[in-house]
């Protein structure tokens, strides 16, 4: 698998005002030099359902990595300790 940098990782992160695991992720994905789109659904006025409909996951954080869903924070965590990303 290719290794994965910033320059070649596009990220979406689905997120809440309120989510702590949300701010989390994004301080993660910063520190790691890794630039990331952000979707609060609230403020986009989008439903848990209409979320889970994209990003396969109905809690917040969700991210994409290069359009595939890979879960929430504990699954970046895990990501980031994959291969790809060492």
């Amino acid at each position: 698998m290719e290794k994965r940098t910033p320059k070649n990782t596009s990220i979406k992160i689905y997120t809440t005002s309120w989510c702590g695991p949300c701010k989390m992720a994004k301080r993660l994905l910063s520190e790691k030099g890794y630039s990331f789109t952000e979707i609060d659904i609230e403020e986009n006025d989008m439903s848990r359902e209409q979320m889970a409909s994209i990003t396969k996951g109905p809690t917040v954080p969700q991210i994409l990595i290069n359009d595939l869903p890979i879960g929430g924070f504990e699954d970046l965590v895990q990501l980031f300790n994959t291969e790809p990303f060492k």
